[in-house]
C-alpha cells in the first residue's frame, strides 16, 4: 500500500515548470533574473550583490549590512582592538545600536550568567541521546518553554529576556549534546564541563566542548570571527523567514524557533560547509599535483559534468543566491584562515584550497556560462569548513555551530516581526492548476 500510494506522487506532484510562467508564479520567491521576491521589510540586516539598472541587474562586490553598519567595518575595528566581538554585535542587532563600554560590560555579563543550564533541562539532554544534535538543540528548545514562567507573553520585555536566554544557551545545550553523544555512541569519557565566568561566547564554546589548554587565543579569535558572520543574513534567509512566518501567527519564542532550527538543518541551508570539507577532503586525493592548474581544471570539469565525486554536477561552496562578484563573508574568514593555517602548519591544504576556489570560479563559468546568466563566486562555507576543521571542531557541530551564531539574527527578526504597528499574519498564495474532479461513488472506482 505504502509502494502505492507513493507512486501516486508521480502525477500528483509533479507541476509543469511552464504553469510558473503561465500564471507568472515566483518559483521559490524568486524572479526570472534570480533575484528574491519582495515580501516585507527590516531594518535589522541587508545583503547586496547587485544594482538594478536601466539593462537589468548590474553584479557589485558583496555588502553585508548589520543595523547599517557594513560587517567589514565592524570586524575590522573588532579586530584593530584585538578583541572578541560576537556579543557586541548580538547587542548591535538585537537593540539597533551599537553598545557603549558599560553596556557591554552588562550584557556580556547578563549572557554569561545565563549560559549554565538548569538542573532539569541537563537532565533532559541526558535523556535526549541521539546522532543529530540539530535534533537535540530542537527538541531542547522546545523544553525551555515548559520551565519558562512566562512563555506566551509577547510584549518586547519578555521577548528581550526570551532572546538573551536563548543566546546564552544554545552553546552550552550544543557542547553538551556533542559531549553526550560522544559518550554514548562512541564509549568515550562524559564531559559536562561548566561555562567559565567572564570568558566570551566563543571561547565558552571551545571550552566546554573541548576542555581546558585544548584551544588557542587565534581559534577563539577565529571562531568569534564566524559566529559575527553568521549571525544575520537579512530576513529572507530560509530559516529566519521561517522565523518570521511563525512569529507571524502569534506562536511562542520557543516554537517558532525550533521551526528555525528545523529550517537551517537542511542541506541546502545549513549543512553547506560539510558538503564543502568532504569534497575538499576527496579532492585532496583525487588530484595528485595540488600544483597542477591543468588538473585541476580537468577534474573540476568532470565534477560539473556528473562524470566524478558524487556526480551531482556540483562544486559546493560556489555561488550564492545573492552574492555575485563576491562574498564578503568569505573574504573576511579567508584571511584569517590564512593566518590560522600557519599556525596550524596546514598551508599547503590552505594554498590548494584557495587553488580550488579560483579555479572552480573559473570551470563554472566557462561550463555554464552560456547556461545561466549569472556571475558566480565562492561564499562563506568554501572556507568556514576547513576553518572548523583546523580549530579541531567536529563535523557533528558544523549546523549547530551556524544556529549558535544565526540565534540572534532570528530573535532580531522575530521581535521585529512582533513590533509592526500593523502586524499581519505572513499569508502568501498559491495557485492551484489541478483540473477539476466529480466524486465517484466507492462501489464504482
Amino acid at each position: 500500500m505504502i509502494y502505492k500510494l507513493s507512486e501516486s506522487i508521480k502525477t500528483t506532484c509533479r507541476i509543469d515548470n511552464e504553469l510558473f510562467k503561465q500564471y507568472n508564479v515566483k518559483r521559490g520567491l524568486r524572479n526570472e533574473d534570480h533575484s528574491g521576491v519582495l515580501v516585507g521589510l527590516t531594518k535589522i540586516g541587508d545583503v547586496v550583490g547587485y544594482e538594478r539598472t536601466d539593462n537589468g541587474l548590474k553584479a557589485i562586490p558583496g555588502k553585508l549590512v548589520y543595523r547599517g553598519i557594513n560587517v567589514e567595518d565592524l570586524v575590522k575595528g573588532l579586530q584593530n582592538e584585538k578583541r572578541t566581538g560576537f556579543e557586541e554585535t548580538a547587542y548591535l542587532l538585537l537593540s539597533g545600536k551599537l553598545p557603549d563600554q558599560d553596556e557591554l560590560i552588562t550584557f556580556s555579563e547578563i549572557i554569561n550568567a545565563a549560559m549554565p543550564l538548569e538542573q532539569k533541562v541537563k537532565m533532559n539532554i541526558l535523556d535526549l541521546e541521539g546522532n543529530d544534535i540539530m535534533n537535540i538543540l530542537s527538541r531542547s528548545v522546545l523544553q525551555m518553554y515548559t520551565f519558562d514562567d512566562n512563555p506566551d507573553d509577547n510584549s518586547r520585555e519578555n521577548l528581550m529576556r526570551q532572546s538573551i536566554e536563548l543566546i546564552a544557551k544554545f552553546p552550552t545545550i550544543i557542547a553538551y549534546a556533542y559531549n553526550i553523544m560522544r559518550h554514548s555512541s562512541f564509549g568515550r569519557s562524559l564531559h559536562i564541563r561548566h561555562p567559565k565566568e567572564d570568558a566570551s561566547i566563543a571561547e565558552n564554546f571551545l571550552f566546554m566542548l573541548k576542555g581546558p589548554r585544548q584551544y588557542t587565543p587565534l581559534d577563539v579569535q577565529i571562531l568569534d570571527l564566524a559566529l559575527i558572520l553568521h549571525a544575520e543574513h537579512g530576513g529572507g534567509n530560509n530559516s529566519t523567514f521561517t522565523v518570521r512566518v511563525t512569529s507571524s501567527s502569534g506562536t511562542d519564542t520557543y516554537s517558532s524557533i525550533a521551526a528555525g532550527i528545523g529550517s537551517l538543518k537542511g542541506p541546502l541551508h545549513g549543512g553547506a560547509n560539510l558538503k564543502v570539507i568532504n569534497m575538499f577532503n576527496h579532492l585532496k586525493e583525487a588530484i595528485k599535483d595540488w600544483n597542477d592548474d591543468k588538473e585541476i581544471e580537468k577534474y573540476l570539469i568532470k565534477i560539473l559534468n556528473r562524470e566524478a565525486y558524487n556526480r551531482t554536477g556540483l562544486i559546493y561552496g560556489i555561488g550564492h543566491a545573492i552574492y555575485t562578484i563576491s562574498d564578503p563573508r568569505a573574504l573576511l574568514l579567508k584571511e584569517m584562515a590564512r593566518e590560522l593555517a600557519k599556525e596550524k602548519n596546514r598551508e599547503k591544504e590552505f594554498t590548494f584550497l584557495e587553488k580550488l576556489e579560483t579555479k572552480a570560479v573559473e570551470a563554472f563559468m566557462n561550463f555554464k556560462g552560456t547556461k545561466v546568466n549569472k556571475q558566480v563566486c565562492a561564499n562563506v562555507d568554501f572556507y568556514s569548513g576547513f576553518v572548523y576543521e583546523m580549530i579541531g571542531l567536529p563535523q557533528e557541530v558544523y549546523t549547530p555551530l551556524f544556529a549558535m551564531s544565526r540565534i540572534v539574527g532570528w530573535v532580531a527578526h522575530r521581535i521585529e516581526e512582533l513590533n509592526f504597528d500593523s502586524k499581519r499574519i505572513i499569508r502568501p498564495a498559491y495557485k492551484n492548476v489541478a483540473d477539476l474532479k466529480s466524486f465517484i461513488p466507492l462501489k464504482e472506482r
